[in-house]
């Protein structure tokens, strides 16, 4: 889908550019803009490879296992369906800490793997249950404690201060995700979700 809205947004300023006349002007805009994303990615190489580097030390050290632990007792709350000490119950934690700390490297398998597991637990394979939704909500919004790629980019484009998008960037991304899961948590109780609920069935 997003590729069709890319070709549309494409056609239709090529086609106003050659309405009005500025087909050139609208084609160097193009070549500027590639050629300044080329030089922001380079630029953003160190960086990211510093924190990357960092959190990969953290990671290998146990940090994420260790956050995973503190934060079963909210694990029960958010998959109160899903059986005590399972295993997905430590992927789906070390998934959502890896995003916050913004190893999305990390983050990406662990996340796979954990809904892999959900669905082996799921009663009805072509419908997802309540863990499913919530977890995927809790990605979707994801609390974001580093933005390290906006950092970069603000770096990169001569911020003075390019750091201080945290406290904004983790407030927002705290709000996200309470409303995500209020959100899901909310639907569930409708009776026309139940019905259906995978976690309801004999």
């Amino acid at each position: 889908m997003l590729n069709y809205i890319w070709l549309f947004l494409i056609i239709v300023s090529i086609v106003v550019a050659a309405v009005n006349g500025r087909l050139d002007e609208t084609t160097k805009a193009a070549l500027d803009s590639a050629s300044s994303a080329v030089e922001i990615s380079f630029g953003m190489i160190g960086i990211m490879a510093l924190w990357l580097g960092i959190m990969k030390i953290a990671e290998e050290g146990g940090l994420i296992e260790i956050l995973s632990k503190i934060l079963r007792p909210l694990a029960r709350f958010l998959f109160p369906n899903i059986p005590k000490d399972h295993p997905v119950i430590g992927l789906m934690l070390m998934n959502l800490i890896a995003s916050w700390l913004g190893l999305g490297n990390a983050a990406t398998p662990l996340g796979l793997k954990a809904m892999e597991s959900l669905q082996r637990l799921n009663k009805k394979k072509d419908t997802a249950t309540n863990a499913m939704v919530v977890f995927l909500a809790l990605n979707t919004a994801s609390i974001c404690i580093i933005p390290m790629t906006i950092i970069a980019i603000r770096n990169e484009l001569g911020s003075l201060r390019p750091y201080e998008i945290i406290g904004a960037t983790f407030l927002s991304s705290l709000c996200a995700t309470i409303a995500a899961v209020i959100a899901a948590k909310s639907f569930e109780r409708l009776k026309i979700f139940k019905e259906n609920d995978p976690d309801l069935l004999e």
